[in-house]
């Protein structure tokens, strides 16, 4: 198999498992599938991120990711 062959695999898995965190959050449900509004959101996030609540708000969402991966996880 060939070096690009190989790292579009890698990719595309990549983009599917980030995919699957947009579905298990519920996002896809919530949203009635709109594209628009999950991209709006992300936007959003982005945004917040860049601030200067940017640290607190990555701290934050990256504990209860990890609460509900553990849940995830045992259940």
């Amino acid at each position: 198999m060939r070096t690009w062959q190989i790292e579009r695999r890698k990719r595309t898995r990549h983009l599917i498992e980030l995919g699957g965190l947009v579905v298990k959050a519920g996002i896809v449900d919530l949203t009635g599938d709109d594209r628009a509004t999950i991209l709006g959101a992300l936007l959003w996030i982005a945004g917040k991120l860049q601030s200067d609540q940017g640290a607190r708000a990555r701290e934050l969402w990256a504990a209860k990711g990890k609460q509900a991966l553990k849940a995830d996880r045992a259940a």
